[in-house]
């Protein structure tokens, strides 16, 4: 088992009372759910962005269509 290491943080009241009511619903520590968000946002920001093909395919799909997509949104 890793060694867990404490760290302060403030945030919303809100935003933590909402945090600590899914703990409790989960029945489910709180550090958990901390533990869960942050591995999540690290997981989020290692993964790369679009790759430049699926972009540029994206693009040309939109400027094909551009007058089918404004007719639609009328």
């Amino acid at each position: 088992m890793s060694v867990k290491q404490r760290f302060a943080a403030q945030v919303d009241p809100e935003l933590l009372a909402t945090a600590r009511a899914i703990a409790a619903a989960e029945g489910r520590q709180f550090q958990s759910i901390v533990e869960e968000a942050l591995l999540d946002f690290v997981e989020k920001r290692k993964m790369p962005g679009p790759r430049a093909h699926v972009m540029a395919q994206y693009q040309a799909s939109v400027n094909r269509n551009a007058e089918l997509y404004e007719r639609l949104a009328k």
